[in-house]
């Protein structure tokens, strides 16, 4: 063997044999138990991979590599989300088309991806960019739109003035700002697609109990789905055949109720006779430019306008009460109306005291009761809205729909599916989509179903692509069905996923309405799609701040790579704290981790081939169970500590049994793959499966007591784990027999620890 640890001839050397000998590829058929283990798949973008990738995929690859070594058959995936607008907005910059940056970018991260040794089954690799993965994305929206779960309408938008494209209300951050762009979102009145997420909302909130997520995942689904009960209320105007319908969640209060309000875009703003309609449509312009955080905000002051000669009939009383619109309501919770008692909510006190209404204290009733007296329906609403997957922009999945010349629309037959992303238009946003200059596509429809049918030429929103990815993993290279029902019997769910929590409300969300509708329509006999998940914490940079190209403080992990080496880097990510919590990165600290594998490198040369070691196997079956329960829970760092004390003891005795040497590099070889494929074949070790622990060596057959005379340290000594606190007492006096000058006062044993003797 080399004398000196050379990590990049060692990496270079594993890397291609496991390429060539298919190290890691899932076997289709198999009597092996499954492990379907599964990354968030990356954005490939022009910056390449960082270091807070690594940190989530070393940390599946090393359950992996474990999980293979204790005899599963696993299935560890990786795949590109490819659409979107960065590589859309780059385009737009260069004057590069996206497909050319975009897989650029891929061919990029696969390098870095394979640079450091993580065991992902490229066979499966797929790209929802490329035409035979969103010809499955086309297929799958044609399906729900057969089924009613997809529907076009008008409706009252986020709009991104930036990225000049619409947004899901997920993808509008809470101070109403684009997840993406940061820009300030703004509200338009457009026809867009939908799918009906709505149609799940009970189910969505329900079946969480069923998954080992983290409870604050669980947490934020059910508050953005806000499932709430209670009663809707009709409020009949007067003199009209119109009404205005109320949730509320305490219809209790019903007497109390002094006036009503409608939110701005609510549609009877522009269908009531109201006298004052210049005053109320300025108010309702002004709206539509706050967020819904600054409109609903605690303590934001009150604004409003009457709608004059307007009056609602309060059913409980039948008395008439004022009608104002309001942007405090919200137009897309609830009924966008609310039935306003101010002596019960606080928002409506602060209205009704700056606008001088009334303010009434009642007796609260049973709210059933109340909800049946007044003809009222106990009813369930929800936070959630339908998801707008419609962009204004270029590099996306075509949605696959064509028009009639009566304007009908219809989903393309499967026949003429890829429905291809045409390459003649201009990338540059306008507000409408690019794909609306293409000649070739207008031409393409109208060659297919004839003259005066138009396309569709909104693409679909990225999320959609990613929705469903998991599925296509099972069976990529299938030509006639997404994945087929076999592959997916044997294979999913998925067991391990891990990823982000910023896609909570997101991905994870839309993935579980794909799966659910899916096994509705016949094609799944499962409702979850991922059974444990799990989320890696941020990565800071050395300052302790989040990394950015604008602070220079981005750590490349291929630097670190060509550095310190892969394995190195991936044990120091490992070894930074526990897999969830936000850490500082450290060069210092993975040169510590460096030494660590050139000491295990040099150990070698200390073995004893045939001399046991009681004491070193206690320490080495403790060991096996400590990385095992720790793999298993993701405790990564724990893991590698376990290892490191191991090490330690090893060096303390200076010769180490060949058969615990062989052990501890079967424990090192999920963290550290190519180090201990290069010793195993060196040293002439087989790297059998997953060591086992013997329970009945977990314990030692000696230990070690201290003992005290006087409050000083004078001697140890080794004692059965068992011994009485006779034996113990007898043995310390013994090794301390020369302090012992005058009569003994005290005698104290804590078991296990120390004897302290008082003369």
């Amino acid at each position: 063997m080399a004398s000196t640890y050379d990590p990049k001839e060692i990496e270079a050397k594993w890397q291609k044999k496991w390429e060539e000998s298919r190290a890691f590829a899932a076997e289709d058929t198999s009597d092996k138990p499954k492990q379907y283990i599964l990354d968030m798949f990356p954005y490939p973008s022009g910056d390449g991979l960082h270091v807070g990738h690594v940190e989530g995929y070393t940390a599946t690859d090393i359950y992996s590599r474990y999980q293979r070594m204790r005899g599963f058959n696993v299935l560890h995936p990786m795949g590109w989300d490819a659409f979107g607008l960065p590589a859309e907005n780059y385009a737009i910059k260069t004057g590069v088309p996206p497909q050319e940056t975009t897989d650029k970018s891929i061919n990029n991260f696969r390098k870095q991806i394979k640079a450091l040794g993580l065991s992902y089954d490229w066979d499966r690799e797929v790209g929802t960019h490329n035409p035979d993965y969103y010809r499955w994305t086309q297929w799958l929206f044609a399906q729900f739109f057969e089924k009613g779960l997809v529907y076009k309408k008008k409706a009252l938008v986020n709009w991104d003035p930036v990225d000049q494209t619409v947004l899901a209300n997920e993808q509008v951050l809470p101070d109403g700002t684009a997840e993406r762009s940061g820009a300030k979102v703004e509200k338009r009145d457009l026809e867009q697609w939908f799918f009906k997420i709505t149609d799940y909302a009970d189910e969505l909130a329900d079946s969480l109990d069923k998954v080992d997520w983290p409870e604050s995942t669980k947490i934020n689904q059910r508050n953005w789905i806000g499932r709430s009960e209670g009663a809707q209320i009709k409020f009949p105007i007067s003199n009209s055949q119109f009404s205005i319908e109320v949730f509320t969640t305490r219809p209790d209060t019903l007497f109390g109720a002094t006036y009503v309000v409608l939110a701005p875009e609510h549609p009877l703003v522009t269908s009531l006779p109201y006298e004052n309609k210049a005053e109320v449509e300025a108010y309702v312009q002004e709206a539509k430019n706050k967020s819904d955080i600054d409109r609903s905000a605690e303590g934001k002051d009150k604004t409003g306008v009457e709608l004059k000669g307007v009056k609602a009939i309060n059913p409980a009383n039948k008395e008439e009460v004022p009608v104002w619109v309001a942007d405090y309501v919200l137009g897309h919770y609830g009924t966008g109306a609310i039935m306003a008692v101010p002596a019960h909510d606080e928002r409506d006190k602060e209205f009704a005291q700056k606008f001088g209404l009334a303010v009434r204290e009642i007796e609260l009733e049973d709210p059933k009761e109340m909800t049946a007296k007044v003809g009222g329906t106990w009813t369930k609403q929800y936070r959630l809205r339908d998801w707008l997957v419609s962009r204004q922009r270029y590099w996306g999945a075509p949605i696959p729909i064509v028009y009639d010349p009566e304007g009908k629309a219809h989903a393309i037959p499967e026949e003429h599916l890829p429905w291809m992303l045409p390459t003649d238009v201009e990338f540059k946003p306008t507000g409408t989509s690019p794909l609306g200059q293409s000649k070739e596509l207008l031409e393409r429809t109208e060659r297919i179903f004839g003259k005066g049918w138009k396309p569709e030429i909104d693409t679909m929103d990225t999320f959609v692509c990613s929705s469903w990815y998991f599925f296509r993993f099972t069976d990529p290279r299938n030509e006639k069905e997404f994945a087929s029902k076999a592959a997916m019997q044997q294979w999913l769910p998925v067991d391990l996923y891990v990823g982000g929590a910023e896609h909570t409300v997101l991905h994870l969300l839309y993935a579980r309405f794909f799966t659910k509708a899916l096994r509705d329509l016949g094609y799944l006999g499962f409702d979850e799609p991922f059974l444990k998940l799990r989320h890696q914490g941020t990565i800071l940079a050395e300052d302790s701040r989040k990394m950015s190209k604008r602070w220079g403080n981005v750590i490349n992990p291929d630097d670190m790579v060509e550095r310190f080496g892969a394995d190195a880097v991936r044990l120091y990510e490992m070894f930074m704290g526990p897999l969830e919590a936000m850490k500082p990165w450290n060069t210092n600290n993975i040169a510590g981790v460096r030494r660590f594998l050139e000491r295990v490198w040099r150990l070698e040369t200390g073995l004893v081939h045939d001399i046991p070691n009681i004491e070193l196997e206690t320490l080495v079956h403790q060991t096996i169970k400590k990385v095992g329960d720790d793999i298993e829970s993701l405790k990564m760092n724990t893991a590698v500590s376990a290892l490191m004390i191991l090490l330690n003891a090893f060096e303390k005795y200076g010769t180490v049994p060949l058969y615990l040497y062989g052990t501890f590099l079967q424990l090192l070889a999920p963290f550290a793959p190519h180090l201990t494929s290069e010793l195993v074949e060196k040293s002439g070790i087989t790297l059998a499966d997953w060591p086992q622990f013997d329970p009945s060596k977990l314990t030692s057959s000696s230990i070690k007591i201290a003992v005290q005379v006087n409050g000083k340290l004078r001697a140890t000594v080794t004692l059965a784990p068992d011994a009485s606190e006779d034996e113990a007492l007898l043995a310390a006096r013994e090794a301390v027999k020369k302090w012992l000058t005058g009569a003994e006062k005290k005698a104290v044993y804590i078991p296990g620890k120390i004897v302290s003797l008082v003369v």
